[in-house]
């Protein structure tokens, strides 16, 4: 057990991507730490190269093998090394275990099976639809073997309860206001150059082609944009992922390649060093963010924070922490919409507007507010173990 008024806690992720989980696994971390207490990050690395950041609290890499496309035998051999890495008892000293997703909690939850721990706690930042049945279970139980539910915001909090029949703590995200902020870092010019950026407007997707992203109707709604912006550009960052979004990305290709763009005008960067993200957002004219299913939204707030307007679904979790003047609003099952709002937030004045109520919203979202509000189911939590 750890000091007195100290908690040891695992926190459990499914990779060490830079997804938004992951962060939140990791933020959640560091901020315990400062809080006081000892956090250590887990992930299965099958690169064998780390977190994508340096981290204040600790972590725990467990061994993890290649996997193929298949989703549920990607995450049985998870979970079958999640259970190696806590084979052992030394492996399991912590007063609370909590999984950030379905493969970590199912791990979790065959461990509570086997007694060999005693309770644990789940984040639930959003639910997949899977047509497999196997995979529709395994998430299914990760979610009901859990003894407590932590999620980002209230749509999934009543989700949850309709669906499950299962009450969740609402705990929220943050933003790191010192890395994501509107001064340069210097990283900016040789970042420009390397994309390929011209004089814009440059408009920026992250989170990589996926269906949940809506990167197939933003990439048309970005063909509308250049009949009246012809210079413009759409980069897509990220996209490190556990699932397979091959199909949709084929469709993505198979669109781009009927279009009548030149070289260049749409970048899909793939997964871009960590120190790059700041300066990345801080090269483009808006933040395109169209998803479709999202549990918050963290790529929001951390545009927000550099100072860089957002277009954005209007639709929940959205619109509970987002009003009117704070982004501008599309339907994003309507590719017109969305190069309308693309318009609007790139231009001036509406950007400069939107860049400085930015600032004031992200100030409202702290990674030390969502720590402390994990805390009391923690401690109920080990006074249960430990009782």
């Amino acid at each position: 057990m750890s000091p007195a008024g100290a908690l040891r806690v695992a926190i459990l992720a499914h990779s060490t991507n830079p997804r938004g989980g992951v962060v939140h696994a990791l933020e959640l971390g560091d901020a315990l730490v400062r809080l006081g207490h000892e956090a250590v990050v887990h992930a299965p690395d099958a690169r064998g190269s780390g977190f994508f950041r340096p981290i204040l609290c600790g972590s725990a890499l467990v061994a993890a093998s290649p996997v193929g496309p298949d989703v549920a035998t990607m995450i049985e051999t998870r979970v079958a090394e999640y259970l190696g890495h806590f084979e052992t008892a030394a492996s399991r000293r912590f007063d609370v275990f909590h999984a950030q997703d379905g493969i970590s909690s199912n791990a979790l939850a065959t461990l509570k099976q086997w007694g060999q721990i005693h309770r644990f706690a789940r984040t639930v930042h959003h639910i997949d639809d899977f047509e497999d049945p196997r995979i529709a279970a395994l998430q299914a139980r990760s979610i009901v073997a859990a003894d407590e539910l932590f999620v980002v915001s209230e749509t999934w909090r009543d989700i949850l309860r309709r669906r499950f029949g299962r009450s969740a703590t609402i705990v929220g995200n943050g933003v790191d206001s010192v890395r994501f902020a509107p001064a340069p870092d210097g990283r900016e010019e040789a970042l420009r150059i390397r994309l390929g950026l011209g004089e814009g407007p440059v408009f920026l997707s992250v989170g990589g082609i996926e269906e949940r992203k809506n990167t197939l109707r933003l990439l048309e709604a970005f063909d509308e944009v250049r009949r009246v912006e012809p210079a413009a550009q759409l980069i897509v960052a990220g996209g490190a992922s556990v699932l397979d979004h091959s199909v949709y990305q084929r469709r993505f290709a198979a669109a781009l390649a009927r279009m009548a763009v030149p070289p260049g005008a749409v970048v899909a960067t793939g997964t871009l060093p960590h120190d790059d993200m700041p300066a990345l957002y801080r090269l483009a004219s808006a933040l395109v963010f169209p998803s479709v299913k999202e549990g918050f939204g963290l790529a929001v707030i951390e545009a927000m924070a550099c100072g860089v307007p957002v277009v954005l679904s209007k639709m929940a979790p959205f619109t509970e922490h987002l009003g009117d003047d704070d982004v501008i609003w599309c339907d994003p099952f309507r590719a017109a919409s969305i190069a309308d709002a693309m318009l609007v937030a790139s231009a001036e004045p509406m950007r400069a507007r939107l860049a400085r109520r930015g600032r004031i919203v992200a100030e409202r979202h702290d990674w030390g507010a969502t720590a402390r509000a994990h805390l009391p189911i923690y401690m109920s939590m080990r006074e249960a173990i430990h009782a």
